[in-house]
């Protein structure tokens, strides 16, 4: 059985699936909050699917590209769900997630503000992953697939393609395009007494 869920966008989506059974999954809009609520959800599909932490051979995890705070939530959720539970745990991209449905080629775009997107072509004449501007990301004109069009569908995805992957070719490790907007502090920080 196979646990995989995503905060890597203003959400929380979880999904079990057995074999190619959706026993349960869910889709929640939620800008904040993920930290908190990640694991009842989690819980709430496991219950839904009449299955238990037990029974989960596999986590699959949104890796990104998306909300810094959200990958984090996410992945360091997954590692620590692999490492007690003793199952491997696989990373996927919001890229690949968006695209796996869709009909083929495909762009697969993800927001990445200010203008910008993360870009990667599937199908026919595969590209890497770009960070990139939004007239720039598709420059033949194909069809797309965004947060917009398949984020509801994104934890399922995830659950598929964690089936396919090798634990070993898919790390659960953020997928980071470009360098965090926040910066560390130019205060010269309190002087500790001892």
């Amino acid at each position: 059985m196979i646990l995989a869920f995503d905060t890597s966008g203003p959400h929380i989506a979880v999904c079990v699936l057995d074999g190619d059974t959706v026993c349960a999954a869910s889709f929640d809009e939620m800008a904040k909050g993920q930290a908190e609520q990640l694991f009842p959800k989690i819980e709430d599909a496991l219950a839904k699917a009449g299955a238990t932490y037990a029974d989960i051979t596999r986590i699959g995890v949104g890796t990104g590209p998306g909300n810094f705070t959200g990958i984090r939530i996410s992945v360091s959720a997954a590692r620590g769900l692999a490492l007690s539970l003793g199952v491997p745990a696989i990373g996927v991209t919001a890229l690949e997630a968006y695209a796996l449905d869709a009909p083929q080629p495909v762009v697969s775009l993800v927001d990445a503000k200010r203008g910008n997107v993360y870009a990667q072509r599937f199908g026919t004449d595969p590209t890497e992953p770009v960070f990139t501007d939004v007239e720039s990301a598709n420059p033949d004109g194909i069809a797309t697939v965004t947060a917009q069009t398949a984020a509801h569908q994104i934890a399922v995805a995830i659950a598929k393609l964690t089936a396919a992957k090798s634990p070993q070719d898919a790390p659960p490790t953020p997928f980071y395009m470009r360098p965090a907007d926040a910066a560390p502090s130019r205060d010269t920080p309190p002087r500790i007494l001892a």
